[in-house]
């Protein structure tokens, strides 16, 4: 399976992976797929809901077979869930299917960018700063290590990020 026609976004939630994604998936004329959208739509609940019922454990054994089933297909772009990098058979088979952007905004934009959003169970908090701060202490180093291309989306309009993605896949 060839990497290079699949390109699939990991980053912490508020990176820009599913904006960024669609529109590179449509620049690319590939197809675009978002790892949560898909859980939703063949749960029919939202992933708050599943948080709920069947905690964060009972999300990520959802979150890891879509993954794999996901990265199988050929030409696309896939939107990952922040969280999918903390488990090592969702890093491996990204890391081996496609090529792996990870898309990095420090947690004042972050948080500036998930302020108003309630479908993000982990940031239902009292202290939503402290929870992104704990959650890019264990994932950051995971990002990186899989990142085929890492891309700063701060203070950038997605267009810019895109250009700066299909420029860094054409290198």
């Amino acid at each position: 399976m060839s990497k290079q026609h699949n390109i699939f976004l990991v980053g912490p939630m508020g990176a820009g992976k599913t904006t960024i994604g669609k529109q590179l998936a449509a620049a690319k004329n590939l197809d675009f797929y978002d790892s949560d959208h898909e859980i939703e739509a063949r749960t029919g609940v939202t992933i708050p809901h599943i948080f709920d019922v069947e905690g964060e454990e009972g999300f990520r054994r959802r979150e890891e077979d879509i993954i794999d089933e996901l990265s199988q297909k050929q030409n696309i772009v896939l939107a990952t869930g922040g969280g999918a990098v903390i488990r090592e058979i969702n890093r491996q088979h990204l890391k081996s299917r496609g090529t792996v952007i990870y898309l990095h905004a420090d947690i004042e934009q972050l948080l500036e960018r998930t302020s108003r959003d309630k479908n993000r169970p982990l940031l239902q908090t009292e202290n939503p700063r402290q929870k992104l701060e704990e959650l890019m202490a264990t994932r950051e180093p995971l990002y990186r290590d899989i990142a085929d291309i890492i891309i700063n989306t701060e203070q950038q309009a997605v267009g810019n990020v895109v250009n700066h993605i299909l420029q860094k896949l054409s290198d």
